[in-house]
């Protein structure tokens, strides 16, 4: 399957859905702007959202901070987390003033701090607030709008649930709506635990798209692979992918040309480096430290020769005070020479059997 980036209109003119196969999962403490630059290198069409930011910290914070971001980062999605709908609607104002692309609500966060500022995954077990939140959100805008959640949370994880909070969320002309295939254990379980432990139920967002075929309904949890990817997008509309995003970014190289008709090939692991050194070179001259941006670079090579010399590098080397685009550069070289080596030994073990 291969499309272009689509936006979809409503009757009043303003965009209700960003139609896009792929897309990079809005990630706390991973996906800030310099992941983001970082996978704009690899891949230039998925769609990528930032951390979620809290209305709060949107209406009262360093905005440039904790929205500021590359023109080339787009197309590009601020998750935003309230339940406060006039504070959601000044946030979506925000969000166009500084040139998303679209605003996301997150309603599948299952943290205590989350909890306890009523947003999140417990906002499922409010549908009516959820719609409140989304219209003000669409009214204040003309950005598109969509909302991330569970198939459930707690006790409320009936198929029944879900589709009444997506019916109900949806009569507000919001129409695209990413689901994370886990229910949401508020008590007892840890955010981490409850990425892994409950049971994927990919099942139910395939009937939810049986059941809502006029939504952009996009399927999230557990995907590590491409083919995966395929597989879904004949029983769903769009694919995100949280974390093999990150332990394996390079997986990406392959996203434009398979499911977006993209005509160039993906640049190179090195090419990917290179691309980066003017960047890294303008933030370490702001006085950013080097390692902001190198941790998320570290799975680059993952699976390759010198991918353990590369990590090395950066790891030790990047958080030394005056470490520059330097450090990258000579673990750049490191995984060249040990690249060198292994094709030498290859050419021999080849030259053993002839």
């Amino acid at each position: 399957m291969a499309v272009s980036t689509q936006l979809l209109a409503n009757t009043f003119g303003a965009a209700t859905a960003i139609e896009v196969p792929v897309s990079i999962a809005p990630m706390m403490d991973r996906t800030d702007r310099h992941y983001r630059y970082f996978m704009r290198q690899i891949t230039r069409q998925t769609l990528l959202y930032t951390e979620m930011v809290t209305a709060q910290a949107i209406l009262h914070g360093d905005r440039e901070h904790l929205l500021g971001f590359t023109p080339s980062e787009s197309p590009l999605v601020l998750q935003v987390g309230g339940d406060d709908p006039q504070m959601l609607a000044t946030c979506a104002r925000v969000a166009a003033d500084f040139g998303y692309d679209a605003i996301n609500l997150n309603v599948g966060c299952p943290s205590d701090r989350v909890r306890s500022g009523n947003f999140g995954a417990c906002l499922m077990t409010q549908p009516d607030r959820v719609a409140e939140g989304v219209a003000a959100m669409m009214a204040a805008s003309a950005l598109p709008v969509s909302v991330k959640h569970r198939i459930g949370v707690d006790e409320l994880d009936r198929y029944e649930d879900m589709v009444n909070f997506v019916d109900t969320v949806a009569q507000t002309g919001c129409r695209h709506f990413t689901v994370h295939a886990r229910k949401a254990w508020l008590q007892g379980l840890s955010p981490r635990d409850n990425r892994t432990i409950p049971p994927l139920r990919y099942g139910d967002v395939h009937r939810l798209k049986q059941a809502f075929p006029h939504l952009w309904i996009e399927i999230n949890g557990g995907f590590t692979g491409l083919e995966s990817v395929a597989e879904q997008l004949s029983k769903v509309d769009g694919v995100m992918i949280g974390r093999a995003a990150y332990d394996h970014p390079y997986l990406f190289s392959d996203v434009d040309q398979r499911f977006f008709a993209a005509g160039k090939p993906a640049l190179s692991r090195q090419r990917v480096v290179e691309a980066m050194l003017p960047y890294i070179d303008h933030w370490v001259r702001q006085g950013l430290k080097l390692n902001k941006i190198t941790r998320h670079m570290l799975m680059l090579f993952a699976g390759q020769p010198g991918s353990r010399l590369w990590k090395q590098i950066l790891t030790e080397e990047s958080c030394k005070p005056e470490a520059g685009a330097a450090v990258v550069q000579e673990a750049l070289a490191a995984v060249q020479r040990q690249g060198e080596i292994q094709h030498q030994l290859q050419q021999r073990q080849l030259g053993s059997f002839a």
